[in-house]
């Protein structure tokens, strides 16, 4: 937990950028796995956890916007509870570890906000991502739930986002505690990773390491060499020999921060000659966008630089023709760059999704491009000091889109497919780092992972 007067900061600046009302920010509960006394790992709410810094479930706080009035609601556990839990502090000692003075049972807060609302106060309340959170909504504001998503507070969330967006000293440091653990699982799984060897092996170690650090994954790992499926749950292929193995990993720091990386892994140890190549082109796009990332700049033209680049070096194989620049414009590099160049990154691994990503990553004058491929760029917006971004370019070669594509005669002037047809049992390549924007520029954050072709394959052939 950050020290008291952190979140007493938080909740004063968030209440200093609002109109008037109540802000109703609600934690998580214990979500049941199979039964009621066997929950999934509990994880907060990370806007809750930005205001409130509580890790622990049923706990709602209300920020009164006109008083300055702050409070906590939750029960205390009873002794039947303490049987199975052990003594826990009571709700009164973990609001005061926060400077909340106020505290009271969860029963009472219906009470309360029906109260505000008998009054025509406004009660703020952000979009809610959890069925069991949307039904709470219903029982304390009385809506339906299907319209708590259109009664959600525009103000509250623009207000949230504006200040989780900027990230502090202390919370780059805990970045920098998740990264110390991904650099573990990064570097473990490129020894491990081998011929005759399980994907679920490398992948299950790389738990263990953010485990036995105290932490848990940031996300579900993927460990595929199936790596032109972009979010590849799947951890069942045997590793052979000449195979290449994309690893998107990262942990969480003990106060819920995000790491997230992504390596390419040769099995054999050594990239055959037309992986180096596409490797090389990958690692020069994002050496190019990462050297773009500075203040003003914005992301959505990182990104267009990092396609730019892709689809020169794909020229420069044969697979892209023209010039580079037109075929990005037409939209030719999405047949092997079909995602965005990167997302925000802090408390949530892509920070603030819950909130609308068209809140975190775009702005009223920069919108969401609707074109396949641009449309899956989660952060197009100016970049500002205090940011912290993925960068991730990729190639990847679907066989199935090569396919349809050609069906379809899509972007025949820009794309040679018989060039490309002799490529679509390659997988995928990608590389990330995560980079905060400085005033100066940018900083790669994290120790250095292997990430040049001969840097990785020494250490994976060891």
């Amino acid at each position: 937990m950050f020290p008291t007067d952190t979140y007493v900061r938080r909740r004063n600046r968030l209440r200093e950028g609002m109109g008037s009302g109540l802000v109703l920010l609600l934690g998580h509960d214990l979500s049941p796995m199979n039964c009621a006394d066997n929950p999934y790992p509990f994880r907060q709410d990370s806007s809750f956890l930005y205001f409130f810094g509580l890790d622990d479930p049923s706990l709602a706080g209300v920020i009164d916007i006109d008083t300055g009035a702050e409070y906590l609601y939750g029960d205390d556990l009873t002794v039947e509870e303490i049987v199975w839990t052990g003594p826990q502090p009571a709700l009164s000692e973990k609001a005061a570890r926060v400077g909340v003075a106020q505290t009271g049972p969860a029963g009472d807060l219906e009470a309360v906000l029906s109260q505000a609302a008998a009054q025509g106060r406004e009660i703020h309340f952000v979009p809610q991502y959890r069925p069991e959170n949307v039904l709470k909504i219903q029982r304390l504001l009385g809506m339906p739930p299907e319209v708590v998503e259109e009664r959600v507070s525009v103000p509250l969330i623009r207000a949230i986002v504006a200040q989780r967006s900027i990230k502090t000293a202390e919370e780059i440091e805990q970045i920098e505690v998740a990264l110390t653990v991904a650099y573990a699982m990064q570097t473990t799984a490129m020894t491990m990773a081998r011929p005759g060897v399980t994907e679920r092996e490398v992948a299950g170690v790389m738990e263990g390491i953010a485990v036995s650090c105290g932490v848990r994954l940031s996300f579900p790992t993927i460990f595929s060499v199936n790596g032109q499926i972009l979010h590849n749950p799947y951890h069942t292929n045997v590793m052979k020999d000449g195979d290449i193995v994309v690893n998107d990993s990262g942990a969480e720091s003990y106060l819920h921060y995000a790491s997230d990386i992504t390596r390419t892994i040769p099995v054999s140890g050594t990239f055959s000659p037309k992986q180096r190549e596409i490797y090389s082109i990958v690692f020069d796009a994002q050496e190019k966008a990462i050297a773009a990332v500075k203040p003003g700049v914005e992301f959505r033209d990182v990104h267009r630089l990092a396609c730019t680049a892709l689809a020169a070096g794909l020229k420069d194989l044969g697979l892209v023709k023209g010039d580079p620049a037109e075929a990005v414009q037409a939209g030719a590099h999405t047949l092997f760059f079909q995602c965005g160049l990167g997302h925000m990154m802090g408390l949530d691994t892509h920070d603030m999704e819950g909130l609308g990503e068209d809140f975190v990553g775009y702005t009223d004058a920069i919108r969401r491009n609707p074109e396949f491929g641009w449309r899956s760029l989660r952060l197009a917006r100016a970049l500002e000091p205090g940011f912290v971004v993925t960068v991730e370019p990729g190639i990847y070669f679907i066989p199935e889109l090569i396919d349809r594509w050609r069906a379809e005669g899509k972007c025949e002037a820009f794309i040679d497919y018989e060039k490309v047809e002799s490529y679509r049992d390659f997988g995928g390549i990608r590389l990330e780092d995560d980079v905060l924007v400085t005033a100066q520029g940018h900083h790669i954050l994290g120790k250095p992972i292997p990430r040049t072709l001969d840097e990785v394959e020494a250490l994976a052939s060891e």
